[in-house]
């Protein structure tokens, strides 16, 4: 599992990141259930965005892929295979398999949507009458997980390509009535600067969570991360050795999270009451309350529970609705604390304190 078995430079270890619980939370929450929706990142500038990113799908266990396949299919899920795959499975066909390593695609800002989606070629195909696909990133990806840094300068067509893909799980290319689709399901994971503009709301809603990350004020902290900084650049082998014990055991947690998940429900009073929690805050359409209900499940599974908790949805309610507040340009207060007052008043618990939400908790143990 650890990077440096593999020959190369590692990455900073996921559980070696100090701070920003809820980007971690919401992280690990979507590799449990990828049909979570993704994650929307915002903070400041050099707040260990891209490196929390990069570090978790480092941490992820290797998968089971058909050889010489270009979209990662699942040799065993006929939902997660290419349709040649496909066919040849249901033609008796011994499919060859391979392990991989869990891919994390890097969508550039200048990325246009033929290298998005892949291309065909309309030449070939009508000369020689086969299908000639170049597949792009969203191929590379399926299975694994998309980062788009600076999401919020993206083109809107683009964001709207990939929300579609990450929600239907197909990645669909027609050019001159040539059809061409292989599945694309991934994590779909975006980070930004809210100084530069923030996405459309239309837009914001389609992301399953919204994890905010703030410059750490604590000075002991700050003293911490820079000296793990420090240690990591000097000694990478070393410092992720350090932490190899961690990273496998919290690999074999999000393992475990992801077999029980199947059996874990949502008691009807708590999924009543998050529903009344959405009606409340005037929250439009239904996607608040399924990924509340879902991100709440993937919490229970990752606690290594089968049933849901009012714990576990005070603790990944604000994640879920904060970005599904309607805005108002003379709101002072913040949507997250009017997230968690209604939450405490529907769940009959003591209202939160005067900054809003309650203290950050770690989804590690230390």
């Amino acid at each position: 599992m650890a990077v440096a078995d593999r020959g190369r430079r590692p990455v900073f270890p996921f559980t070696a990141i100090v701070g920003q619980e809820e980007m971690k939370l919401a992280l690990i929450l979507n590799v449990i259930d990828p049909r979570l929706g993704g994650v929307m990142i915002m903070g400041d500038r050099g707040t260990g965005k891209s490196t929390t990113v990069r570090a978790l799908a480092e941490l992820l266990p290797e998968i089971e892929v058909v050889a010489g396949d270009p979209y990662n299919s699942d040799p065993h899920n006929a939902d997660l295979m290419s349709d040649e795959v496909r066919v040849r499975k249901l033609a008796g066909e011994a499919l060859p398999i391979e392990r991989r390593q869990v891919q994390m695609v890097d969508l550039p800002l200048g990325a246009t949507e033929d290298r998005v989606c892949g291309t065909i070629d309309i030449e070939k195909a009508l000369s020689e009458g086969t299908r000639a696909f170049e597949p792009g990133l969203l191929a590379r990806a399926n299975r694994g997980i998309l980062y788009v840094d600076e999401v919020n300068l993206l083109d809107d067509h683009l964001v709207d390509v990939l929300l579609d893909s990450a929600a239907m799980g197909w990645n669909t290319v027609e050019r001159e009535g040539i059809s061409v689709r292989h599945p694309a399901r991934f994590v779909l994971v975006g980070s930004g600067n809210p100084e530069e503009g923030e996405l459309r709301p239309q837009l914001l809603d389609r992301f399953a969570m919204h994890a905010e990350v703030r410059t750490v004020r604590d000075p002991q902290l700050r003293v911490q991360i820079v000296q793990q900084r420090s240690e990591f650049d000097s000694n990478p082998q070393r410092f992720a050795l350090a932490h190899r014990k961690a990273q496998q055991e919290l690999s074999r947690r999000i393992l475990k999270a992801q077999q029980l998940l199947k059996k874990t429900e949502v008691p009807y009073p708590l999924r009543l009451q998050i529903s009344e929690v959405c009606s409340e805050l005037n929250v439009d359409g239904l996607r608040g309350d399924i990924v509340a209900n879902n991100a709440a499940r993937a919490l229970a599974a990752f606690e290594g529970r089968a049933s849901v908790t009012a714990q576990d949805i005070e603790r990944i309610i604000v994640l879920c609705l904060r970005h599904r507040l309607r805005k108002d340009p003379l709101e002072t207060i913040d949507s997250g604390y009017k997230v968690e007052k209604v939450f405490r008043r529907v769940f009959n618990l003591p209202a939160p304190e005067n900054n809003g939400t309650a203290p950050e908790r770690d989804p590690l143990p230390r």
